[in-house]
């Protein structure tokens, strides 16, 4: 209704209020002294009505020029922010690109510098790069003969630096053929790694009988450096009461099933403290699930292009996967079964969940033959069939029960499960209770019982149906959403941000391209936190250590977000970076209340390293147009996207924030270093804060 039928309304209910009174209180003898008193309360009212109307009419009257005054000073400030529009919006252009040339010319320069580096190193180990190269190293390591397992770690130490720089080649590189190449090569080194250890562990295990303990009876052996932990137990004595064992110096143990107590068998334990099975299964994942994002001209243009090559490559590349992916831990290729729905279910999905601390390889071999002296000879019997894989549960166990019935019960096998035990590796953390996956091409969460963690101890322990290969796993946005955060200056060109996850609080220090990770949380980070190291590195170290706050394409599929619009959020980040070094910006629960089209944040000069008294922090609305200083605290009642009186409306902003700071401030944003700046940002955008809190 607008002002004037409000207005009418009123004196309408007056009205009728004045003929119900009049008709009351005057009756139809007009004489006497009720008539008196009567006539008194009606006058009385009609005075209290009229007085009551005055003030009614002229508060409307007073906000009705309000409004005006505010719509008019509304007008003022959205006209006067479209004449400086376009100076403002060519500064922020300026400042940008100047930052982004910079930046561009220094990762190219140390690119350059890096690769002239690695030419120089002159060592012995080819250059990744250089396809002939690595061929070269592969088939030689290959066809080297030695065995002995020092010699062979260091061998594979070698090759896990190979693999390392092959993996950032093909995660850097943009050229199709060229990471198929780097892929095939990763994929080989892996296998001829897995092969070097089968071949070091044949080599132990025939001398298991020259090496039996004396308390147990049996052969039990460590061995171990910073990338593999190689336990290995020999079955010698046979005892049938023998339970399991414990490998006390690392914290791995088995129980073994009474069928193998009396078997000529060797348990192999081998913990790898890298996972290439989920890196081979996340190439697979993205070749079948990642779509073309190339217009029709672009294919066009790559078919004429590249032509037959380019689909000889990928055909082979995608046979060279599937292969790969089937490649059980022993060497062996296995049959691919047909799957049930449910059993595809519990495939793990890599883009959800993240295996930590390596792989587990739990193996039980046939024991190769031992050496018997004779008359002063040694006499071994030879087999060219390398390391046998013992079958259990055995065929005969697998048959179902209609057809094993007929079969001699002396014949077939009730197997039992086979239990693990295993201490969480120190260098990971895990928020929550973990989950066991086991591998059969892919990681399965299933054939996994009794599992047991005490967190404590950092210690599980389950039943498996066999011995498998299997990882650790935990969801990778366990720590999501963010519970708050904040981003505060220590200085120029050095900055603090702090994440307060929903499991976990940490904070990474920025000094100019370099950070720091710091936290409260000291089991597990003890190798990150307080070293210094590059944004990317550091975000693949906490990825792999469990602490997770990075976000990527598939984030918004698991974690509950409020929608924002994606070039307002990137523009924010773009301009919080280039004032981080003379401003604090925080967390606001009406960031939340505001609509997907804007954003609200806490903002505050702040030029000194401690934290930002509370009495400091200002509000801010974003949009895609304009930025505004709001009339409303973090403690108010209720949102409202009013200006706060006395301020103005900007294109961009910094420029609204300018509005507020001291001169050393300006200043200081004016010096930040282009490093420092893309550090921040790149940060901001690979955590998205504003979304994901």
């Amino acid at each position: 209704m607008n002002r004037n039928g409000a207005h009418s309304d009123s004196v309408s209910r007056r009205f009728i209020c004045l003929t119900v009174m009049y008709r009351y209180f005057i009756p139809k003898a007009n004489h006497g002294p009720q008539h008196a008193g009567n006539m008194y309360v009606y006058i009385t009212c009609v005075f209290w009505l009229t007085e009551e109307a005055r003030l009614q009419a002229e508060k409307e009257e007073q906000e009705r020029q309000e409004r005006e005054r505010k719509e008019q000073e509304l007008e003022k400030l959205e006209l006067k922010d479209l004449e400086r529009r376009k100076d403002e919006l060519n500064e922020l252009r300026h400042l940008l690109e100047e930052n982004h040339t910079a930046v561009t010319n220094w990762k190219a320069d140390a690119a350059e510098k890096a690769k002239w580096e690695r030419y120089m190193r002159c060592d012995g180990t080819p250059d990744p790069a250089v396809q002939q190269e690595i061929n070269t190293y592969i088939s030689l390591w290959r066809d080297d003969p030695q065995v002995n397992i020092t010699h062979v770690l260091e061998q594979c130490k070698v090759a896990l630096q190979l693999t390392d720089e092959l993996e950032d080649l093909h995660r850097d590189g943009t050229d199709l053929i060229e990471g198929q190449k780097y892929q095939e090569a990763f994929i080989d080194l892996q296998e001829l790694i897995h092969s070097k250890h089968n071949l070091a562990t044949e080599e132990i295990l025939k001398e298991a009988s020259a090496n039996i303990d004396i308390e147990t009876g049996n052969m039990q052996t460590v061995v171990k450096d910073e990338n593999v932990t190689l336990c290995l137990w020999a079955n010698i004595k046979k005892n049938p009461r023998f339970k399991g064992f414990t490998f006390e110096e690392v914290s791995l143990g088995f129980e073994l099933p009474k069928q193998l107590a009396v078997k000529d068998i060797a348990i192999r334990i081998l913990h790898t403290h890298y996972d290439h099975l989920s890196s081979l299964a996340r190439m697979a994942h993205l070749k079948i699930q990642t779509p073309s994002h190339r217009s029709d001209e672009e294919e066009k243009s790559v078919q004429e292009s590249e032509g037959g090559k380019v689909r000889l490559f990928s055909w082979i590349h995608t046979l060279l996967l599937l292969l790969v992916l089937i490649f059980v831990s022993e060497g062996e290729l296995t049959s691919p079964a047909v799957l049930s729905t449910d059993h595809r279910e519990r495939v793990v999905d890599l883009m959800q969940y993240t295996p930590l601390g390596g792989v587990f390889f739990y193996d039980v071999f046939h024991l190769p033959p031992q050496a018997h002296k004779v008359n002063g000879w040694v006499i071994r019997q030879i087999l060219d069939t390398g390391l046998q894989i013992f079958p259990y549960p055995n065929e005969q166990s697998q048959i179902p029960g209609s057809v094993s019935s007929k079969l001699d019960d002396s014949d077939v096998l009730s197997c039992s499960s086979v239990r693990v035990s295993v201490m969480l590796p120190d260098s990971v953390v895990f928020v929550e209770t973990p989950k066991v996956a086991c591998w059969d091409g892919q990681w399965r969460m299933e054939g996994i019982t009794d599992i047991s963690y005490r967190e404590e101890e950092s210690r599980i322990s389950f039943k498996m149906d066999s011995f498998q290969t299997f990882v650790l796993v935990q969801d990778i946005y366990a720590n999501f959403p963010f519970l708050s955060w904040e981003l505060r200056p220590l200085g120029q060109d050095s900055a603090l941000f702090t994440v307060k996850g929903a499991l976990i609080d940490l904070s990474i220090t920025i000094q100019s391209n370099q950070c720091m990770l710091q936290s409260d949380q000291a089991k597990g980070l003890s190798h990150l936190t307080g070293k210094w190291m590059s944004g990317p590195a550091l975000q693949r170290a906490m990825l792999n250590t469990g602490i997770n706050i990075f976000v990527n394409e598939f984030t918004e599929k698991y974690v509950k977000t409020y929608s924002k619009d994606p070039l307002t959020e990137h523009s924010a980040y773009e301009q919080m970076a280039l004032f981080a070094s003379a401003c604090a910006f925080s967390w606001s629960k009406w960031n939340a209340k505001c609509g997907p089209q804007h954003l609200v944040m806490q903002v505050c000069e702040h030029l000194s390293p401690t934290p930002v008294p509370k009495d400091l922090w200002t509000l801010y609305l974003l949009g895609a147009e304009r930025s505004q200083k709001l009339e409303i605290i973090e403690s108010s009642d209720a949102f409202c996207p009013d200006h706060c009186p006395g301020s103005e409306f900007h294109s961009t902003f910094i420029h609204m924030l300018q509005d507020n700071m001291s001169t050393e401030g300006i200043v200081r944003t004016r010096e930040s270093n282009y490093l420092f700046v893309d550090t921040v940002q790149s940060l901001l955008c690979s955590t998205r804060p504003l979304m994901y809190s």
